[in-house]
């Protein structure tokens, strides 16, 4: 079925993301054909992942639904509503309540998002209510396993602080804790894996790792 772009949504090394309409209404494309040739093969590895990543989540509300898939296009269904740094949930509690209830289905379902801490990849949906977006470094996995249950902590964690963001007079003296214990995953990227990190897409592909992202305290 043919579809007309919209609007660009964003354009980056690994691909070219829009707002299409076509007649069953508005979707979101991830064309990788513009993606430069030594960036092939990560580009669609992480379309990939994010394909596998919605056909497990697949009928969740509060995330997108995978349509297609093709190895160049992945189109995924369109979410109304607003990255958290453009509509800033200041004060909702419910936000944040309903945002940790969306957090345990996924993660029931074996899934671990992994890039949480970018408010870009939360949304503030048209009726308030907490979307998440962007799977492409999802994890997949047996929802008790031990690696999964880490991964779903730091999840967790990466909420807690968009919530003492937002609501700071909200936060328990649990999650207090929580925020506190610091697991040897997060030591470990920051003592190794945040370097490349930062060396390559800030360097090589000249972003800016807090691109999308609202105020910190």
């Amino acid at each position: 079925m043919p579809a007309d772009e919209v609007a660009a949504l964003k354009a980056d090394s690994f691909g070219r993301i829009a707002l299409m309409r076509d007649g069953s209404g508005l979707f979101v494309r991830r064309d990788l054909v513009h993606v430069p040739a030594w960036l092939r093969l990560p580009a669609w590895w992480l379309a990939r992942r994010e394909a596998q990543a919605l056909r497990q989540v697949e009928g969740l509300p509060a995330v997108p639904q995978l349509l297609r898939w093709d190895g160049r296009r992945l189109d995924r269904s369109y979410m109304d509503g607003a990255a958290m740094y453009q509509r800033p949930p200041h004060g909702d509690l419910q936000y944040f309540r309903r945002a940790r209830r969306l957090l345990r289905q996924l993660h029931r379902r074996g899934l671990a998002h992994n890039d949480l801490a970018k408010e870009a990849n939360w949304l503030v949906l048209a009726d308030g209510a907490p979307g998440i977006i962007d799977f492409q470094l999802a994890t997949r996995g047996h929802p008790r396993s031990r690696w999964m249950r880490l991964l779903a902590r730091e999840d967790l964690r990466h909420l807690l602080k968009h919530k003492r963001t937002y609501c700071p007079a909200t936060i328990t003296p649990v999650e207090r804790r929580l925020l506190r214990r610091r697991s040897w995953l997060r030591e470990a990227w920051f003592a190794t894996g945040k370097p490349v990190y930062r060396f390559v897409t800030r360097r090589l592909l000249k972003w800016e790792d807090n691109e999308g992202q609202g105020p910190k305290p």
